[in-house]
């Protein structure tokens, strides 16, 4: 990771700083860029490993009477498949660890198959909320601080969009349609192999009579 890298993580945060006073940093305490990882990239693991995740997250809805619910919804990345945790006006760690217990009833030997969880550092994903999925080898992956595109379906979900490329469907090659010119709407058209002679049209409407050569 380069002075670049660490001055937008930086800014990420709220700190700003210049490139190149992260550069004097690490150079006086004897710290030399990272090198660049051989593995696969974040995107990449997600594609290979989308049978075993499960993605959990809180949503807010507004109510009508200006009072906000919280919704504990938990994704399964490779079918897109949504659980409903609970809602409740005040969630604490307890009531979020009772919801990972139910998940844990409702799906019976399916719980097992997971192999990663994806979550944020809220205050209510606590030590107890993790051990509900370790017992059965579960993997806890916590997001970094404000990188929504850890845990990116959750937080389209929550409507806070992750940056989006080209869909993966999408064919390069293919342009846009070619638009049509405009028909005019004084035009008229002939059948192949006839010919319209040419007359004047009067204001009523009325062909004129025609006249003798």
């Amino acid at each position: 990771m380069g002075p670049p890298r660490i001055q937008g993580e930086l800014l990420k945060l709220g700190i700003a700083v210049a490139p190149s006073t992260v550069w004097k940093i690490l150079h006086a305490a004897g710290l030399d860029p990272a090198p660049r990882r051989s593995g696969p990239s974040w995107g990449q693991f997600l594609h290979a490993q989308a049978a075993g995740i499960l993605a959990v997250d809180f949503l807010h809805v507004d109510t009508v009477t200006l009072k906000r619910l919280y919704v504990l919804v938990f994704i399964e990345h490779g079918t897109r498949r949504m659980h409903l945790g609970g809602v409740t006006a005040s969630p604490t760690g307890e009531w979020t660890v009772q919801q990972a217990r139910n998940l844990a009833f409702s799906l019976d030997q399916r719980f097992d198959k997971f192999t990663f969880l994806i979550r944020d550092r809220g205050p209510d994903f606590t030590a107890s909320f993790d051990a509900v999925f370790q017992a059965t080898g579960t993997r806890i992956l916590v997001s970094a601080v404000q990188a929504p595109r850890t845990n990116a379906i959750c937080e389209r979900l929550a409507g806070h969009p992750a940056p989006r490329g080209p869909r993966p469907d999408a064919d390069p090659r293919r342009g846009a349609p070619a638009r049509r010119p405009p028909r005019s709407t004084n035009s008229t058209t002939t059948p192949p192999g006839r010919t319209r002679a040419p007359h004047s049209m009067s204001p009523t409407g009325i062909l004129p009579p025609p006249t003798s050569p």
